[in-house]
């Protein structure tokens, strides 16, 4: 999971980054309210710890420009305790407020139990083998060459991918891909892979696409 802080006292942003990384995650740092909302709206992180009193843009206005298009999970964590201060933080959008000095085991906690509200995040690339797939600009190249799908196509090689190794039966390929429900009459799905074995297969020593006789296909490496 990847966190960006923004906080502008170094040493106080070099512990968080610290501490964090020793927890497990991916974490940037930002010192100043421009870089920091840049960084934010790129939808890169799953969580922002957000200062207040910030050079360029404040924390205020900040979570402000944020919200207008983003939901991401921000942990105000500020010198500022007034209620007044937590009110507004939460009444703009923040998720939770932190009042420094804190305990690095409460920011920690507060921390996993907003990574645990955030709705996961769709894999951005998927590989097999010299297989990539890029699933936001649904791309897909194979050692190298570009391969060339229609919608369906990119959605069956996509679901394939998702359950690599395992067995998919040509029901549940018809229902994810298609959304139907399969008639034994149609081979809609047997065509949909021969087409997308001419494409992805056809040309390469290895084969990732596998007919298993009597249940489905699966796509290996």
């Amino acid at each position: 999971m990847k966190i960006l802080i923004i906080e502008d006292e170094a040493k106080s942003a070099l512990y968080l980054q610290k501490s964090l990384n020793e927890s497990g995650y991916q974490v940037s740092v930002s010192h100043n309210g421009i870089d920091g909302l840049f960084l934010a709206q790129s939808g890169d992180f799953d969580l922002l710890i957000l200062d207040v009193m910030l050079p360029g843009i404040d924390g205020w206005s900040l979570m402000e420009r944020l919200r207008a298009n983003s939901a991401m999970p921000v942990l105000f964590l500020t010198a500022r305790d007034s209620v007044e201060d937590r009110v507004k933080g939460l009444e703009l959008g923040g998720d939770d407020y932190l009042v420094k000095p804190f305990s690095y085991a409460e920011l920690l906690a507060r921390v996993r139990t907003l990574l645990r509200r955030a709705p996961l995040r769709p894999q951005e690339f998927l590989t097999l083998g010299d297989l990539q797939i890029d699933v936001l600009k649904r791309r897909v190249q194979r050692a190298g060459q570009r391969v060339e799908l229609t919608n369906k196509e990119f959605a069956l090689l996509h679901l394939l991918v998702q359950h690599q190794g395992q067995v998919l039966s040509r029901s549940q390929i018809a229902s994810q891909v298609w959304d139907m429900n399969f008639d034994s009459d149609t081979n809609v799905v047997d065509v949909a892979i021969r087409r997308l074995r001419a494409k992805v297969d056809d040309g390469f020593e290895c084969k990732l696409i596998q007919t298993v006789r009597g249940m489905g296909y699966r796509i290996e490496g």
